[in-house]
């Protein structure tokens, strides 16, 4: 199959959740963390989801990438149900079609930064695609730096790494939780603008939680979560846009 006709075939929306509720403990312990939740991720953009801390954005987020599961509703990654598939099946499908970057880099000390980025190709015998390889290594801007190992490499460059690992298999959608949280304004700026420029010259999707108003203004859209639920979104935010719009929660993370 082409990559055009590919494409064609999958639905504008890369990933859904119907009705999902997330809970734990149970009986007078029982936290909701999220409480029916309805969302569509369209296909080909950059959605950022924000919210007070314990609002359940992260968890939302793990929930669509089938890092946790749900209590009840159901999660969709393009028009596979990953709600109920078995452990293997569903390991088999984060390791194919879905990508993840995290505060932490998570790259191995003894590989330099080829390797890393391929690594999780290279354990599912997979070969890369050299072609993406090289454009993926240029958007982040890494092809000087790909036999420095990540001692050898700054923060930001070890985040570009991280970035490019996840682009590399061409996941048909990228999550990244708190993606620069461990970052300079500066470094974090460039793994912003690569993410963007991904969504706009890669046609990657991507999903970001970050409580970060400037972060968020990269994304095409961006979601509010309070107590468990979306209770706003916003599209081509600005950064004061998205600030003026977190001052409207109160400390208990309801709209005032």
């Amino acid at each position: 199959m082409t990559t055009a006709v590919a494409h064609a075939s999958r639905t504008a929306v890369a990933a859904r959740a119907r009705q999902v509720t997330k809970a734990y403990g149970t009986g007078e312990t029982r936290v909701l963390a999220l409480d029916n939740v309805d969302v569509d991720i369209a296909r080909g953009q950059f959605t950022a989801i924000m919210g007070p801390s314990g609002s359940g954005k992260s968890t939302l987020m793990h929930c669509l990438a089938g890092l946790d599961t749900v209590t009840d509703g159901r999660i969709f990654i393009d028009e596979t149900e990953i709600t109920g598939l078995k452990d293997k099946k569903l390991t088999q499908l984060r390791r194919d079609r879905v990508g993840f970057i995290f505060q932490a880099f998570n790259l191995l000390p003894t590989l330099n930064a080829i390797e890393n980025i391929t690594l999780p190709m290279d354990i599912a015998g997979r070969k890369p695609d050299t072609e993406w390889l090289n454009r993926v290594v240029t958007t982040v801007g890494l092809a000087d730096r790909l036999k420095h190992r990540p001692s050898q490499l700054s923060g930001g460059q070890q985040q570009r790494v991280a970035v490019a690992r996840a682009l590399a298999a061409r996941p048909e959608i990228i999550f990244g939780d708190e993606p620069t949280g461990n970052l300079d304004s500066r470094a974090g700026a460039e793994i912003l603008g690569f993410l963007r420029r991904s969504v706009d010259e890669l046609g990657q999707t991507i999903v970001m939680v970050t409580h970060d108003p400037v972060a968020a203004s990269y994304a095409d859209r961006v979601l509010y979560l309070a107590d468990g639920r979306i209770v706003d979104e916003m599209t081509s935010p600005t950064a004061d846009q998205v600030l003026d719009r977190m001052k409207s929660f109160d400390a208990r993370g309801r709209v005032a």
